[in-house]
């Protein structure tokens, strides 16, 4: 080849455009909340977390401009509310407590997603739940992604549940999962321990991110609506205590449940956050123990079990959790200030409600707790939310700083205005009829429910604050914040 054929070919080849190589779309999304940024960001301009925006692969596009994207789809028969339609039974678990969450039980073909705090007690109740379904003929399948089989037989036989036929299974697979699941033959219950651990092939993105979570949460609640069968998923949660992942899974699953506790207090209480198929905010409660989970039929006993007869400080709330009445001890201890600001400690119950109710003694009652520690507990390590409490944290504080305990058996609950007020409270009836059975006297109640008459314990009106003071030695508590204004 000769000198002019070797520049006119390497003329071709500087003239020649090769097509750019494909490049792999990413995006980047937070792990916390879902979030997508165009960009990596240390922190989250959505939900405020830092270091939680990782890389991910993007979905491949749906194919907008392909021909068949605008085929027709197929005519959907329309229909009216009025029709018959048969409810299929509820599976039944054989645990009361759990049954009463659900509403009354499974109902096939649901999506149901549980979370906790790690070592709170979700597998042990359901492996205790698994076997005693397999023992009442209903096919039972166990896919965990966190433990061996050797962990789980070893949990079974503490629990003595090896004679259960529970089917158990270790993977992390999703296709495997679910082709495992299509082979051995229909099962009633399926539970997955965790989702978090499950992962997809259709994407690139590692276990536990939140394109994985929503691909097999949305997998498996398909799965659950096809065959049938009714799909439990165990969730992890985040330092705030919200099921971790993003928030499309609580929307696509039929309920979410929390599982609670203190790892002071042996209660675990699995509380209701969202139910299709019954009441929200039920609770239910149970006992750890060395041979697992006890179901509590009776919590308000267990809550006042260790309670101390008349001790100044203490109040005994009557409250409505879901569909139950519980009643619980709120101890208030309000001390002198090491500092010039007094501190605020809560365990239980909202710390933004506390200064509320000490914001409202102070400018309704005169009562300034500012130069003051306060500290409140709920007893039993369960965790208020009910507004009605706001009543006995304010005799519970009131009592502590006179240093007089509440005269009597009592109960107390009604919320507080910002007028200070107290606010009548639904199911006024039930919480009375709670209290008379475990040997209440007396309860001090908004002054609208003075009409309820219960037998066996006396109503007691309280219109607003200063009329609770009033009740409450007010000399003694004038003395006491006049003392500690002074320090």
């Amino acid at each position: 080849m000769n000198r002019a054929h070797l520049t006119t070919a390497c003329d071709r080849l500087r003239s020649r455009k090769d097509p750019p190589l494909a490049r792999t779309a990413t995006t980047y999304v937070c792990q916390s909340c879902g979030a997508v940024h165009s960009k990596w960001a240390g922190r989250c301009e959505a939900c405020g977390d830092w270091n939680t925006i990782s890389e991910e692969a993007a979905p491949a596009p749906a194919g907008i401009g392909s021909k068949n994207a605008l085929s027709r789809g197929k005519i959907i028969e329309l229909e009216l509310l009025e029709g018959a339609s048969e409810e299929e039974p509820r599976i039944k678990t054989s645990i009361s407590e759990l049954d009463r969450v659900l509403g009354g039980g499974i109902v096939p073909g649901s999506a149901l997603l549980i979370g906790g705090d790690p070592g709170i007690g979700k597998s042990t109740l359901l492996l205790q739940a698994s076997a005693e379904l397999a023992k009442g003929g209903q096919p039972v399948t166990y896919v965990s992604g966190e433990e061996a089989l050797a962990q789980i037989r070893l949990r079974a036989k503490r629990l003595g549940l090896t004679a259960a036929p529970v089917k158990l299974a270790t993977a992390t697979n999703l296709e495997s999962v679910l082709a495992t699941l299509e082979q051995s033959g229909r099962s009633d219950v399926i539970i997955i321990d965790s989702i978090q651990t499950l992962w997809t092939e259709a994407l690139d993105s590692a276990p536990g991110t939140v394109a994985q979570v929503r691909a097999v949460s949305q997998a498996l609640t398909r799965h659950a609506k096809k065959t049938g069968t009714s799909v439990i998923l165990v969730g992890h949660v985040t330092k705030e205590g919200q099921i971790a992942g993003p928030r499309v899974v609580e929307h696509v699953v039929d309920g979410v449940f929390y599982f609670e506790g203190e790892r002071g207090h042996q209660f675990r209480i699995l509380r209701a956050v969202k139910n299709r198929f019954g009441p929200t905010d039920e609770i239910g409660v149970f006992e750890m123990s060395d041979k697992g989970l006890i179901e509590v039929t009776n919590p308000s006993s267990l809550f006042l079990g260790e309670r101390s007869g008349e001790t100044a400080g203490a109040a005994v709330f009557a409250g409505i959790e879901g569909t139950r009445p519980i009643l619980v001890e709120i101890q208030a201890l309000v001390a002198g200030a090491g500092y010039g600001t007094g501190r605020r400690t809560v365990v239980g119950w909202d710390t933004g409600r506390l200064a509320t109710v000490l914001a409202v003694l102070d400018a309704r009652c005169g009562v300034s707790l500012g130069g003051m520690d306060v500290y409140l507990n709920v007893a039993g390590g369960i965790r208020i939310t009910e507004p009605a409490a706001d009543l006995a944290v304010a005799a519970a504080v009131l009592s502590s700083l006179s240093g007089t305990p509440l005269s009597g058996p009592t109960v107390v609950f009604g919320e507080i205005a910002l007028s200070g007020a107290i606010r009548p409270v639904g199911q006024l009836e039930a919480r009375l009829k709670e209290s008379a059975k475990l040997g209440f006297e007396k309860a001090l109640v908004p002054a609208a429910g003075n009409k309820t008459r219960i037998s066996g314990i006396e109503i007691i009106p309280v219109t607003d604050l200063p009329e609770l003071m009033a009740r409450l030695a007010p000399e003694g508590i004038r003395q006491d914040t006049q003392r500690a204004s002074q320090s």
